[in-house]
């Protein structure tokens, strides 16, 4: 302990960084299990190569860590954390690369102490995996081309793969890197290099079970990530409420101090190369390459679609960086109290739920949901069980029960990957069922009074039981309609 303590007086910014780690480690057993932890702990206990809307590596990571430690929401939280703390370990050795030793301590302190390390750190979702592997793609980068070594275009193309193989944003590496290769004039020479070639031929082999997937599967994961955004982004309907949104968004996650110099650096250097022709130094312009098609690329959709908070999380990287550049002691002390206040606010929401959730984008409730649907099966035997929204009541429940909990696809509707575990719905024909219904804005504790028309042509009859109220520190919280159908006919 003595020589810990000596360490953190000799260096104050370890101290801020391992004290905001600390905390989120504490946090992590008072943390109940999200929707989106359930859905992709889902995809590592149905092994596939790829998955309907995503790649599959947040669901193998989850996999492995639950067959080592044990399936318990403590260790699908522990897996986040645990790589979220590798990504921030990668991050400082990638700002080792560009800054001094007073500009590496206010990166460190500035990425640790962001709004969306702690979302990373908590909840399971593919960008987890991703920044690890987009931050050791760009380490891996800067040593090929600024340090010449020859095995670290392997080691690049090794990287840039995992990082398409964890979510799609990951090609934006490959255009990063390209990009940067054309703007650069010193370094256009690497075009006819074979080791650029090789980097990235070895990226697309790492990515070969994605696109073997979605070609034994019609490109499904493709063309649904691509065929509504699309349209949405071309009727180019002009909407303050996203652009607004995503600003707020982003001042959440960095934190107003942070976004606010991402704006103002960036402004500088576009403004500086359109005015001026003017490109920054190599080592400036290698940053910007892998933060401005995907800070700036996304930004600029805002207006006309919803860009989701966590899309831009990849540029944060080498954004921090620059900052790091421009940002002084001041401005940096500010960010780490502000944070420290939003900090303490989300462990009093955590610990105490103060604010009811009004969604089912929350941690409350499915245990005990789970609980007593187990109750009610009692009552009602050889009964299945299936939800119809999306994926996160059916994915919760599959946590948590013995038995398997079926999506909407159970009635004719799309039911994302759980249209392809390859089901045979006719071993349920006249099967009795439970239909959950989740009552999102909870007014009261009364019945619905009738079930989703969807519901009806699949079954003879269905009654509605009683609700199930879910409490939490003696408050009603959430709220769960329940239907008793009978007689299943998988075609109506």
């Amino acid at each position: 302990m003595n020589n810990i303590y000596k360490l953190i007086q000799k260096h104050p910014a370890l101290s801020i960084v391992i004290g905001f780690q600390c905390f989120r480690f504490i946090l992590l057993p008072f943390m109940g299990l999200m929707p989106q932890d359930a859905y992709y702990h889902f995809y590592g206990e149905n092994f596939s190569w790829c998955y309907l809307d995503h790649p599959g590596m947040i669901g193998y990571l989850l996999r492995i860590f639950t067959l080592v430690f044990g399936k318990t929401v403590f260790v699908i939280k522990l897996t986040d954390f645990v790589i979220t703390s590798l990504t921030l370990l990668s991050f400082y050795k990638l700002a080792e690369c560009f800054l001094s030793k007073e500009k590496l301590k206010y990166a460190i302190i500035l990425i640790a102490s962001t709004f969306f390390i702690s979302i990373l750190s908590f909840n399971s979702t593919p960008d987890v995996p991703l920044l690890l592997f987009w931050t050791l793609s760009v380490l891996f980068l800067y040593r090929a081309i600024f340090e010449h070594k020859k095995a670290s275009w392997i080691y690049a193309g090794i990287a840039m793969g995992l990082a398409f193989d964890s979510k799609y944003t990951g090609l934006l590496l490959q255009i990063g890197l390209l990009a940067f290769i054309l703007f650069s004039k010193h370094h256009r020479k690497l075009l006819i290099s074979p080791w650029l070639w090789i980097s990235l031929i070895v990226s697309a082999i790492i990515t070969f079970p994605v696109w073997f997937w979605n070609y034994q599967n019609d490109f499904a994961s493709f063309l649904f990530k691509s065929s509504d955004r699309t349209s949405s982004i071309s009727k180019f309907k002009i909407s303050p409420k996203y652009f607004f949104g995503a600003l707020g968004h982003q001042s959440l996650l960095l934190l107003p101090i942070l976004f606010g110099t991402f704006l103002i650096f960036t402004f500088k250097y576009i403004k500086r190369f359109l005015l001026k022709f003017k490109l920054p130094s190599s080592k400036i312009l290698f940053l910007l390459a892998f933060f401005i098609p995907t800070f700036l690329g996304f930004l600029s959709l805002t207006p006309v679609y919803w860009v989701k908070l966590n899309w831009m999380m990849p540029s944060y990287i080498t954004g921090i960086i620059l900052t790091s550049i421009f940002i002084t002691r001041k401005w940096v002390r500010y960010q780490v109290i502000f944070s420290v206040v939003i900090h303490v606010l989300v462990s009093i929401q955590l610990l105490f739920y103060v604010v009811p959730i009004k969604s089912d984008d929350t941690w409350v409730g499915w245990k005990e949901l789970a609980s007593e649907i187990d109750t009610l099966k009692e009552t009602f035997p050889n009964t299945f069980v299936f939800a119809d929204d999306g994926y996160k009541t059916t994915a919760a429940l599959n946590f948590f029960m013995e038995e398997k909990v079926y999506a909407q696809n159970v009635i004719g509707l799309k039911a994302l990957h759980f249209d392809f575990l390859g089901d045979d719905l006719t071993i349920l024909n006249g099967k009795n069922a439970f239909f959950i219904d989740s009552d999102k804005r909870f007014k009261n504790e009364d019945k619905k009074g009738h079930i989703l028309n969807e519901v009806k042509p699949y079954f003879e009859k269905c009654t509605e039981l009683e609700p199930i109220i879910i409490t939490k520190h003696g408050k009603k919280v959430r709220k769960f309609w329940i239907y008793f159908c009978e007689k299943y006919k998988a075609t109506p």
